[in-house]
């Protein structure tokens, strides 16, 4: 709750800065408390619910930050048309948000929580170093990296390309967030039950890579929103099962703090993505995509052969 007033709070008072360093600060300080609202709602899932719940819960909560991140800009691109100290105003939905988490929270919060001690604290560190849950951690930055290629470049590409309006390009946007929540909430618990945890983050990634090289090569409007859509999916595939697997790879007193650093390694992912790939379009242009897409699909070979090895080898689904 502190982080959602923290978010409205300094979020809005974005849009009365008056100098590059009111703005800045304004702006690192509504990032980090961002960073707490999915740490926290993303934490709290993992402690109060577990199993098939909590898989399903995820798919929800990951599906909802899918929406959010296209949303969010276009109702923000929307309010700047009229001045773009509006567009802040929409962080002050924090502060409802916080009193309709105040009433609702408390009722669902069982009190007899363990309290962190220092020996969890340091148990942190240990799970951090097991190697799965690096991988995960580093997959999920991937993800997100990937995610945010297609956010800031595609649209460039299509004005350049076709000539697309900034409202085709809203649609391009919404379309991938409509697939990411759409299997988000309702697919992928069912398909990583149905085929296995690592099968479905194998195929999402490939949908991703075949949505990222695809988007050179498509010029009419159906096939570009169509391929918008299968990029959403393989998205909405990979990040709850990631959750997933980062919750039931952590011992139950640490898990909240291993899922908070999950999130951490997301938006870290957003942050250098532009960092990374900004050179490269820079220089190649289109090439981005592909290198994009072969990283995805790197990224899925891998899980794909990882559970070709467990199945023949030690018979495990």
């Amino acid at each position: 709750m502190g982080s959602l007033v923290a978010y409205g709070l300094f979020g809005s008072l974005g849009g009365l800065s008056q100098g590059f360093w009111a703005m800045l600060c304004c702006r690192a300080l509504a990032g980090a408390a961002g960073g707490g609202i999915a740490a926290g709602g993303i934490g709290l899932l993992s402690t109060l619910y577990a199993s098939e719940v909590r898989s399903r819960l995820m798919g929800y909560a990951a599906s909802v930050l899918s929406m959010a991140t296209v949303i969010f800009p276009i109702l923000g691109g929307w309010l700047g048309l009229y001045g773009w100290r509006w567009a802040f105003c929409l962080y002050g939905l924090g502060i409802p948000v916080a009193l309709a988490a105040w009433l609702v929270v408390p009722a669902t919060v069982t009190p007899t929580a363990n309290p962190v001690d220092l020996s969890q604290t340091q148990g942190v560190g240990r799970v951090l170093r097991q190697r799965r849950i690096a991988a995960l951690l580093v997959a999920l930055g991937v993800a997100s990296a990937l995610f945010y290629v297609v956010v800031v470049y595609a649209p460039l590409y299509l004005k350049a390309a076709i000539g697309a309006s900034s409202m085709f390009n809203g649609i391009v946007l919404a379309c991938r967030a409509i697939g990411a929540a759409i299997i988000s909430a309702i697919g992928a618990h069912r398909l990583a039950h149905r085929i296995g945890r690592g099968a479905a983050i194998a195929t999402g990634f490939l949908l991703m890579a075949l949505s990222l090289g695809s988007i050179p090569h498509l010029q009419q409007p159906p096939l570009i929103l169509l391929a918008a859509l299968g990029f959403g999916l393989g998205f909405g595939l990979v990040m709850p099962n990631f959750y997933n697997a980062l919750a039931d790879r952590s011992p139950r007193h640490q898990r909240a703090g291993i899922l908070a650093i999950g999130t951490g390694a997301a938006s870290l992912g957003q942050f250098v993505s532009p960092v990374l790939f900004g050179p490269l379009w820079k220089v190649g242009g289109v090439s981005v995509f592909y290198v994009a897409a072969g990283i995805a699909a790197t990224i899925s070979s891998l899980y794909w052969l990882i559970g070709y090895w467990k199945l023949h080898r030690h018979g495990l689904p």
